[in-house]
């Protein structure tokens, strides 16, 4: 059973629907009842024409519904206009079903929420952790935004911010580990960018470029993480960041300076450096600062505090961390290596390892239990 050719194929299905006529929730509905079908039947007998089939159980699923909702009668019209049997045709409605996900009716973070669980394919936990909030929390907006557009035409679709913001957060967390959401993220975006005229649409296409051009040194053969100061800069792919920058140098160019713009001139300056020695940490932490002004952003903090601590010394470092909230994602992590690299190897070891048991992932948890058993042997007489 292809449950990633499941998760492939969802975002068209969903598209098909919606212009057939099915409003949003009821259409992403019928589509969730269609997948759950086919976890159920494909083992035994896979389609020949997997989209057509589940276009076709969807549409019906939606129709059951439709008849059975007295509210709705009007679209009662469409009982009869099941899909022509055959393959669905080849339309990529994806990056539209971003965009009015995005509704007017909705608010910037709630249409993000929406469209990561509708559409993104992303986890209500997931979608809570990029949120720094409890799932249960996450789990009452998305209701919400559907209850919100559960009557709505989508005609009126939202804008290019919201989209950005949720191509980011795609990317963030197929960044974390699963390649094919990272490809999906930069396949759209570069749609994006090919259709609309926007300096921040070129600065998160360079910045998932910058970043993607890393991938394959983030982990050793054993799937254990690495760090950026540790990584085969020869395994990195030159041609990938050679495009990231002039993208962003002609997005820069404009002055109209953005948040992503700035992240990616920081992954810039990381690709640019032959080694992690020759890293350009002053001017890191200056456009942090800049990426801090538009953003407010604990997490961006957190990242110039480690900045601080490579341009003005650990106990620099320390100082900026000790000015943001410690129940931080990632704060006591930042904290451990802070005081590694001021000589505190006691302090550095039980921070790891507490860090270790807050970890949002496997990798990471064991990334940092290594750290801490690496220090506790260096300790012993």
């Amino acid at each position: 059973m292809d449950e990633v050719l499941l998760r492939s194929l969802t975002p068209s299905v969903l598209g098909i629907l919606v212009r057939r006529g099915a409003e949003f929730a009821a259409a992403e509905d019928a589509v969730q009842d269609a997948l759950v079908e086919a976890l159920r039947v494909w083992p035994e007998d896979q389609p020949r024409d997997p989209k057509g089939w589940l276009v076709t159980v969807a549409w019906r699923r939606f129709l059951d519904a439709t008849r059975a909702d007295t509210a709705r009668r009007r679209r009662e019209d469409l009982v009869d206009e099941e899909p022509a049997p055959g393959p669905a045709p080849e339309v990529d409605d994806t990056l539209q079903l971003y965009f009015l996900c995005a509704h007017p009716s909705l608010t910037p973070s709630s249409a993000v929420a929406l469209t990561l669980r509708a559409v993104g394919g992303l986890t209500t936990r997931q979608i809570a952790q990029a949120y720094l909030v409890p799932e249960a929390t996450m789990a009452q907006r998305i209701s919400r935004a559907k209850r919100t557009v559960s009557g709505v035409r989508f005609d009126q679709p939202g804008d290019v911010a919201t989209v950005l913001r949720v191509l980011y957060l795609v990317f963030n967390e197929g960044y974390s580990g699963d390649v094919d959401l990272v490809a999906e993220a930069i396949r759209l975006t570069r749609q994006l960018a090919a259709s609309v005229d926007h300096p921040e649409v070129a600065g998160l296409l360079a910045l998932m470029l910058l970043h993607h051009a890393r991938r394959a040194a983030r982990t050793a053969p054993d799937g254990s993480l690495v760090p950026l100061a540790e990584q085969d800069r020869g395994r990195w792919d030159t041609a990938t960041i050679a495009e990231g920058v002039v993208i962003l140098q002609a997005a820069l160019a404009r002055d109209r300076l953005g948040e992503f713009q700035a992240q990616a001139a920081i992954a810039a300056l990381h690709a640019d450096a032959r080694s992690a020695e020759e890293t350009d940490w002053v001017q890191i932490v200056e456009w942090y600062d800049e990426l801090a002004r538009l953003t407010d952003s604990p997490v961006v903090r957190l990242n110039r505090a480690v900045a601080v601590g490579e341009a003005d010394g650990p106990r620099a470092g320390l100082a900026a961390l000790a000015e943001l909230d410690e129940a931080l994602p990632r704060h006591t992590a930042v904290a451990a290596y802070l005081h590694e690299r001021d000589g505190d190897l006691a302090t550095a070891a039980r921070l790891y390892a507490e860090a270790a048991h807050k970890a949002p992932n496997t990798a990471e948890r064991d990334h940092l239990t290594r750290q801490a058993a690496r220090l506790n042997t260096r300790r012993r007489p």
